[in-house]
């Protein structure tokens, strides 16, 4: 019996490691595998966070580029008017 488990000592010992390392460690594969999920994840956002900054930025030169685009967009999504004007919205049913 003895002489079994000395004959195996490598693979008992390797193999203890890697439920070790797998199960109980603070660093445990199964840790790593959950947090390499998140770091993708919040790659994906910042690069949906960096289009939509560039879009903005643009929509911000074309607008305040131009006077007649500054007055349009106020007019549009802010119902503003000049003095003496009546606005009528239309709402679809």
């Amino acid at each position: 019996m003895n002489l079994a488990v000395w004959k195996y000592r490598y693979a008992i010992v390797f193999g203890f490691f890697l439920l070790w390392m797998t199960f109980f460690d603070r660093n445990s594969f199964i840790y790593r595998i959950s947090l390499a999920g998140d770091i993708n994840e919040l790659e994906e956002s910042i690069e949906e966070h960096e289009t939509r900054i560039r879009d903005l930025r643009i929509q911000k030169k074309d607008l305040f580029g131009n006077a007649q685009n500054l007055e349009k967009f106020a007019r549009e999504k802010y119902l503003m008017k000049k003095d003496g004007e009546d606005i009528f919205v239309i709402v679809d049913p």
